[in-house]
């Protein structure tokens, strides 16, 4: 066998490294001149070895491909089936629905739709009638609907149950055990916790918590057959590129130790799709980039499914130009960069694994803080997480209007010849002030303030 040129040197330690390190900063500080404090807590260091490695997780189940999806608001079935059979033209290996309204016929909606096509649908009400037609469609079609349903998210999100949760629960029990030909998923919705300003440890370690008050309701219900019931996670991803791709492998890690005390399938599926909260109008073509950069930490992170977001999105109606270059960000990382090719790339790379491990190790110990207080629903309907998460945002938007986060275009770089486009959408959330038993989780845009300002 050909020697290596790696076996001519030398093994040498971390501790020889910042030796020589400390030499060549002729008397300045390590610490405070190479040292990043990030806004997760975590030290980020100027170099990595294999000492950083203390935890080897290659046991957990990490995709070898991914989908790219279409994600399709539907408000009428004639033109949401337009929409799906559109971009499956454009290049999309799967729709995912969201339903608005209990008036869409599911059988229009799914017409002329390949059953080869997975079809993912989410509705944002809860009918176990709608729900029964979904999987007589299923039946009749011969479809493959994945179902997602995730009744706390719409607790955090509007601050109200649909009913009642005694009442939410028992027909969510019921939709799972009596709609055999549709795959009904256990989901959590994180996204909302990063649009709104939660840390990575906090989007982790809530998402965890909140998948966590599902297996408990079932548990106690002496239900065994949810434990055969796949989980999603949705995940919105941000632009910090390496801590996102951390947080995605630290989210399989946490949920291969939570499935284990369950008996549950330890394999789960992360939904993916970029973050609004760094997105703007101001030089809002840079939203190509970082939408483009998101859905590359979500590939690399191991998203099962990815859905892109148009870079108009926070202010223009669907469009076919916008829709298309989303489809398209996507189908070049898949056939033009080759991202669906290595199995697991991040893998051995002791940055990564070293915020992935750090992530995961503080997650689980604010998730057992959170299981100690009572629990995810618990401590929503105390305000404690929303106070939490509001302290977060709050931090996060001093470093913005510091300049310490940068949005190029926006903080940093202003086109003095700024031309504000044209708003198809309301911008900025309007108060609706109406009676709720939490108060919701609301999601916010880090430039919320500048754009307010100009326009």
């Amino acid at each position: 066998m050909t020697k290596t040129l790696f076996n001519d040197f030398d093994k040498v330690s971390a501790k020889e490294w910042k030796q020589k390190i400390q030499f060549d900063l002729k008397g300045a500080d390590y610490n405070e001149a190479l040292i990043y404090k990030s806004y997760e807590g975590i030290d980020v260091k100027p170099f990595y070895n294999e000492e950083d490695i203390t935890t080897d997780h290659r046991n957990v189940n990490h995709p070898s491909s991914w989908k790219n999806s279409q994600q399709i608001n539907v408000e009428d079935a004639v033109s949401g089936n337009n929409a799906a059979l559109t971009a499956i033209k454009k290049g999309a290996e799967t729709i995912y629905f969201t339903i608005t309204t209990d008036k869409i016929d599911p059988a229009i909606l799914l017409s002329g739709i390949s059953p080869d096509i997975i079809v993912f649908i989410e509705t944002l009400f809860l009918s176990k009638d709608y729900i029964g037609n979904l999987n007589s469609c299923a039946l009749k079609l011969d479809f493959s609907i994945h179902l997602l349903i995730d009744i706390i998210g719409n607790l955090a999100t509007t601050g109200n149950w649909h009913k009642s949760l005694k009442d939410d629960h028992t027909k969510l029990e019921n939709i799972i055990s009596e709609n055999s030909n549709l795959k009904i998923s256990i989901t959590a919705d994180l996204s909302i916790l990063q649009n709104s300003g939660a840390t990575m440890v906090q989007q982790l370690a809530y998402g965890l918590a909140h998948i966590n008050e599902y297996l408990n309701y079932f548990e106690n219900r002496k239900d065994t057959s949810f434990t055969k019931t796949p989980v999603i996670f949705k995940v919105a991803v941000g632009g910090n590129y390496f801590f996102e791709i951390a947080k995605l492998r630290a989210l399989r890690i946490l949920w291969n130790s939570l499935s284990e005390e369950y008996n549950m399938l330890k394999k789960c599926y992360i939904f993916a799709h970029p973050s609004h909260r760094n997105k703007t109008i101001l030089d809002y073509n840079v939203n190509m980039l970082r939408t483009t950069t998101e859905c590359m930490s979500a590939i690399l992170g191991g998203a099962n499914i990815i859905h892109n977001l148009r870079y108009d999105d926070i202010y223009n109606l669907e469009n076919d130009f916008g829709t298309r270059i989303a489809i398209n960000q996507l189908l070049i990382l898949k056939n033009e960069s080759y991202f669906d090719i290595v199995n697991n790339p991040s893998s051995g790379s002791y940055y990564i694994e070293s915020l992935t491990n750090q992530l995961a190790d503080k997650s689980l110990s604010l998730f057992k803080n959170i299981e100690e207080s009572g629990g995810y629903l618990q401590q929503l309907k105390a305000g404690t997480i929303q106070k939490k998460i509001k302290e977060s945002a709050d931090k996060e938007q001093e470093l913005f209007d510091k300049e310490e986060i940068i949005l190029t275009g926006a903080n940093t770089y202003k086109n003095p010849e700024e031309v504000i486009p044209p708003l198809q959408k309301a911008l900025f959330k309007e108060k609706n002030v109406r009676k709720t038993l939490i108060n919701p989780i609301i999601s916010r845009r880090l430039c919320e303030k500048i754009e307010k300002n100009i326009i």
